[in-house]
């Protein structure tokens, strides 16, 4: 799953538009694909880490409305990335991003 993660998040990021809202709210995934960026934003507590740590703690209590997480967020463990609120996140971004991780899991950016 993070194999298909990794490969459809750069896909994806070669279908979009510069400066649109869907690559805006796509930005802390930088963090999943890039280990060392993430081991990095961890240790400073940067913006973009919070806003990782709130969607990993968002799709931890959606896993009933979206199955597939449950194996992603495991690998997620895997490499010691865990969510943690922060409460910096808006519930309608949560939700976009989750459709979005969601839409790669499911292989809509696979090519």
């Amino acid at each position: 799953m993070y194999r298909i993660f990794c490969e459809s998040y750069k896909n994806f990021l070669n279908t979009i538009e510069e400066d649109s809202y869907r690559l805006n709210i796509a930005r802390p995934f930088e963090l999943i694909v890039n280990l060392e960026k993430y081991k990095d934003a961890k240790r400073n507590k940067i913006e973009m880490y919070k806003r990782l740590s709130d969607l990993i703690a968002f799709m931890q209590e959606s896993i009933d409305r979206f199955p597939k997480f449950k194996a992603f967020l495991w690998t997620l463990e895997s490499r010691d990335i865990k969510g943690e609120k922060y409460n910096i996140e808006t519930n309608e971004e949560l939700e976009e991003q989750c459709k979005l991780i969601n839409s790669f899991l499911k292989l809509a950016y696979w090519y």
